[in-house]
């Protein structure tokens, strides 16, 4: 588990190896994730949008980028949680992924970027 702290807003990553899968002919490494927000600052926040770096060891680096978290725009209250899971596949038994999320500080209206801590996504029966 990984956590980092952006102006007040706390990010905590766990990640899991699911398993390998075919698809389009190639053996894919499937990895979840678990992200946990919480709001330590004392302002409603609203997450808008995401960025994502997803770092294959074997194709280089994919971006990501949308709307929200799996079709939802979170408003966490201070003192609250917001909690998701997702996934994403990889070529390679090794990688990594981090990011940021873009928020709104319903206090201000300013917008401000909070950072995903970089996390590694490994099979362990690659680990040596």
């Amino acid at each position: 588990m990984i956590s980092q702290i952006t102006k007040g807003i706390k990010i905590t990553v766990k990640t899991s190896f699911e398993g390998t899968y075919f698809k389009n002919h190639k053996i894919q490494f499937a990895f979840s994730y678990e992200i946990t927000i919480e709001n330590q600052g004392k302002d409603y926040v609203q997450l808008d949008s995401r960025h994502w770096e997803i770092k294959d060891a074997l194709n280089g680096l994919e971006l990501v980028d949308g709307e929200g978290v799996l079709g939802r725009k979170p408003i966490i209250k201070p003192g609250e949680k917001h909690s998701y899971s997702s996934g994403c596949l990889l070529t390679s038994p090794f990688g990594s992924m981090k990011g940021y999320y873009n928020m709104i500080n319903f206090s201000t209206t300013k917008r401000f970027k909070v950072v995903i801590p970089t996390f590694k996504l490994s099979a362990p029966f690659a680990i040596n």
